[in-house]
């Protein structure tokens, strides 16, 4: 067991505090991220956050790859989320080693999703780029329910039971987060099981406020079965050679709960098709679970 995992939780509750407090009274001498890991959830977000993460040029939060300001915590304003960097007494060392202006990024998901996230990093973070991977919509759904139930989010005890209250669940949910910026949607944030699959129309969204230039799409099954390419195209967005020997692994994986049910995932599959033949005008050609 790594020495993280033996410290008791209320430990590393006040070691959390201190770090923010710390991190709040240093605000204006610590970084803002150069580019987000916004996307999708349970895509493969993890894993590459991991392998980003050990570019010798490339920053991670200080303490949480995932900081949510963008969705569900904005209300915490800026100094807040600048709290969670590195200094850049640190950046600057980094790039006295490297030859490279240093970068640093975080990892959230749900900003693919909240229709108030874009708008907000656009005005906070101008020239901010976007790294989002998508995977199969079908599996993806199957992956966060199984993720949700785990969590003690989801009570509904079937897959099929989850999709067919959905549309109730969710009904004028994304209306209300766009009307009040204070409003939080438990069941947008964790029951948008195909909703979340649409993502050409997430994509489309952004790209209204953020150039599609700075904008990458990465097919997360081509990152799995051949990362290294997958990774070097990454890199080359981002403006950074090729650096270290990162370890490319599933991280955050988690097995279903119920075998896969064929009825339902062709129903699903031929719902997403015409999502699917949008998304390929972001891949380049068509999704890996198509070809």
């Amino acid at each position: 067991m790594k020495l993280a995992e033996r410290v008791p939780a209320p430990v590393k509750r006040i070691i959390h505090s201190g770090t923010r407090t710390y991190g709040r009274m240093t605000a204006q001498g610590r970084l803002l991220p150069g580019f987000l890991l916004c996307g999708g959830q349970r895509c493969g977000t993890t894993s590459l956050y991991r392998a980003l993460s050990t570019h010798p040029a490339i920053m991670k939060p200080i303490l949480h790859k995932g900081i949510h300001y963008f969705d569900t915590g904005y209300h915490n304003g800026i100094t807040w989320y600048r709290a969670h960097f590195p200094t850049r007494a640190a950046a600057v060392r980094i790039s006295e080693h490297t030859g490279l202006a240093a970068q640093a990024f975080e990892s959230s998901p749900y900003y693919l999703y909240h229709p108030l996230a874009a708008e907000r990093f656009a005005r906070d973070l101008p020239g901010v780029r976007l790294i989002v991977l998508v995977r199969d919509p079908v599996e993806r759904a199957r992956s966060q329910y199984a993720h949700e139930v785990a969590r003690g989010f989801e009570e509904l005890t079937s897959f099929e039971a989850a999709l067919a209250a959905e549309e109730e669940r969710l009904a004028g949910e994304v209306d209300r987060l766009q009307r009040d910026p204070h409003h939080y949607s438990f069941s947008h944030q964790h029951h948008a099981y195909t909703l979340r699959g649409r993502y050409a129309d997430h994509l489309d969204r952004i790209a209204r406020v953020i150039a599609r230039e700075r904008i990458l799409v990465v097919d997360s099954g081509e990152f799995f079965a051949d990362p290294e390419p997958v990774y070097d195209r990454v890199l080359r967005f981002l403006g950074l050679p090729w650096l270290g020997d990162p370890v490319f692994a599933r991280h955050n994986a988690r097995p279903r709960t119920a075998p896969s049910n064929k009825a339902v995932d062709d129903r699903l599959r031929r719902e997403f098709a015409p999502h699917d033949a949008r998304l390929a005008e972001w891949l380049g050609g068509p999704p890996s679970w198509r070809t």
